[in-house]
């Protein structure tokens, strides 16, 4: 990427120009109970006291996001559209110091993590000339803790919605710790500014940020009948089902001394001996929750205490979660403390004391889990080798969904880690997680199991076709999901050791029963033929081996290199050729000979130790 259409000197002036602003006289230093009168005037009231707001946008403008700063923080790969905010960027800067003159703001100081080393200090600036937008400061404030005296950087986000939506826009600034989003009135965009932020400081200070859920979990081990107890750490991109499975109690026997104990659900920083500190006291979760089958999650979104935003609610004040004609990203702040589900006659927290996973020394183990979401031949439960997990990291595969890219929905996607805020170098990020896991592996022999679950379902077919000169989907054959009873049993069972494997198609060791149950009625068999099974798993080893070169060349780890190459040699009895006739890809299918694949550049030097 050229350098010229990066100006680092007026990003410099900028900075420079914005701090004395940032006490100006029209900005009000607030707090949260300033800020609920005037944030509950434009909300409409549940029925369970709760308060419920809708915004112009509903998702994140991830398209639209872009990082200013010296080369190691630049996007690696720009679209024309990022291109373009890029190359206009000193322009709007100099808008948003003459909006920061100008408009009202109200200011909301919070604090991130609980721990005795790094707890980053967030204060945002919310433009309030539509007082509608105090409810942005107001649920983001929710989030996060009151600041004390605990070590941490301080980091500034700026909002601005009423910067027009043609101008639409996310400008970082990771280098002074500053992100601006403009032209959108989106909260998400406030919790995952400073957490983006925050996983970059964590990866330049010696610790590597997560997009994972975390939680501990007591099982009764099915070999020696002891108590053990697990810490686990749940990997997938936005609406895949992170936060329904950190929150969720997976069944378990309490009479027998099984418990789920949540810890995080959507970023956390790992460290070295296998710990990883917390962010949030608050939940930004999707709200599709069904009452039976996401108890704690349920009963936390039904407290008083929850902030609902794109929550279809009626006219009488009840909100209903399954309803999404109006908006298919409802979301909603929940209180980790109000996850709770019954046991007799009462209800009984499952969160645990701290929001900080303890270090493997302290713990029977450490689970590493994929979350994928795909519909066709993906199996529900993959058993992975070390090598394995890290290439499952590498891909980050899953499918778009209304919460990442409302437009893509459905399609394919490979996001590394299934984290799309990593500032600069993607590979950089590989190459640590893998560090950090054989480290661990070496000091920890037996005690790091690594899996992939699949949230999506099988039997899905999708043709693609043209309507003007729009490309649609049209559904085919449905999908048949993995029903949540199931997949909590396939989560139970694996901690308890009580699941069977066998070798797949894909070469990792696929799940076929659990505690007992087989899984037959959701052999892709099935659903398809063998040619057409084929198909698709030639397709997704393509998708692989193009990602793998994208990442190669940002500088990838040679030891991850070839444990990518060995993994394709699962697609070597697979003919590339056209799809078949009615059988459209989640991948893009292209015709011709099958190429052995090489990575473009000649990567660096090891990382890390050998795969033994």
């Amino acid at each position: 990427m050229s350098n010229g259409i990066y100006e680092e000197e007026d990003s410099q002036r900028f900075y420079e120009n914005l701090t004395p602003l940032l006490n100006g006289p029209n900005i009000q230093h607030v707090n949260l109970k300033g800020l609920k009168s005037r944030a509950i005037k434009t909300a409409t009231r549940t029925r369970f006291g709760s308060y419920g707001w809708r915004s112009a946008v509903s998702s994140r403008i991830a398209p639209l996001t872009v990082y200013l700063g010296s080369e190691p923080v630049r996007l690696p790969k720009m679209t024309a559209v990022q291109k373009n905010i890029v190359e206009n960027a000193p322009e709007e800067l100099h808008k948003v110091l003459h909006l920061m003159r100008s408009l009202p703001f109200v200011h909301l100081r919070r604090q991130m993590g609980n721990n005795d080393e790094y707890n980053p200090i967030c204060n945002l600036y919310v433009s309030v000339a539509d007082s509608k937008n105090h409810r942005i400061a107001y649920m983001w404030g929710h989030t996060l803790r009151k600041p004390d005296k605990k070590p941490g950087p301080e980091f500034t986000m700026i909002h601005i919605p009423e910067e027009h939506h043609l101008r639409q826009q996310v400008l970082v600034l990771p280098e002074y710790n500053l992100n601006i989003a403009l032209g959108t009135d989106y909260m998400g965009e406030d919790k995952k500014g400073f957490l983006r932020q925050a996983m970059w400081y964590a990866d330049e200070h010696g610790m590597l940020g997560l997009h994972a859920g975390t939680k501990l979990v007591t099982v009764r081990d099915a070999k020696d009948d002891r108590l053990k107890r697990y810490g686990v750490f749940l990997f997938g991109l936005t609406a895949t089902g992170k936060s329904t499975w950190s929150c969720h109690p997976l069944g378990l026997d309490p009479n027998r001394g099984e418990c789920t104990q949540v810890i995080q659900d959507d970023i956390v920083f790992l460290k070295k001996d296998g710990s990883a500190l917390g962010t949030e006291t608050g939940f930004f979760v999707k709200t599709d929750v069904e009452k039976g089958l996401q108890e704690a999650m349920y009963n936390a979104l039904i407290d008083r205490t929850a902030l609902f935003e794109n929550v279809m609610i009626d006219a009488a004040g009840n909100p209903d979660f399954l309803d999404e004609r109006l908006c298919a990203n409802g979301r909603a702040v929940i209180q980790r403390d109000k996850l709770k589900i019954k046991r007799g006659r009462r209800l009984v927290g499952i969160s645990s004391k701290s929001i900080n996973m303890p270090p493997l020394d302290d713990l029977d183990g450490l689970i590493f889990a994929f979350i994928t979401r795909r519909n066709t031949i993906m199996p529900f439960a993959q058993e992975l080798t070390p090598e394995q997990a890290l290439l499952a990291y590498l891909w980050g595969e899953s499918t778009h969904s209304y919460a990442s890219q409302p437009l893509k929905a459905g399609e394919s996607v490979r996001i590394v880690g299934t984290d799309p805020f990593i500032i600069g170098s993607r590979a950089r990020k590989v190459n640590r997680f893998y560090d950090i896991i054989m480290d661990l592996l070496d000091r920890f022999p037996g005690k790091v199991r690594f899996y992939q679950y699949n949230t999506g379902g099988v039997g899905e077919i999708l043709e693609s076709y043209v309507e003007g000169e729009i490309e649609k989907k049209r559904e085919i054959q449905k999908v048949t999901r993995v029903p949540i009873s199931e997949m909590a049993a396939i989560q139970r069972g694996d901690l308890r050791g009580t699941n069977r494997y066998e070798k797949g198609r894909f070469g990792t060791h696929e799940i076929v029963a659990c505690e007992d149950r087989g899984l037959k009625d959701f052999d892709p068999k099935k659903f398809y033929s063998e040619e057409q099974i084929e198909s698709y798993l030639g397709d997704i080893v393509k998708g692989r081996r193009k990602f793998t070169e994208e990442i190669a060349d940002e500088g990838l780890n040679p030891e991850i290199i070839r444990a990518a190459e060995r993994s394709f040699e699962v697609s070597r009895r697979v003919k590339t050729k056209p799809p078949p006739e009615g059988l459209p890809q989640g991948e893009l299918a292209e015709s011709g000979e099958e190429i052995p694949w090489k990575p473009k550049t000649r990567p660096p030097r090891p990382l890390g130790r050998r795969y033994r």
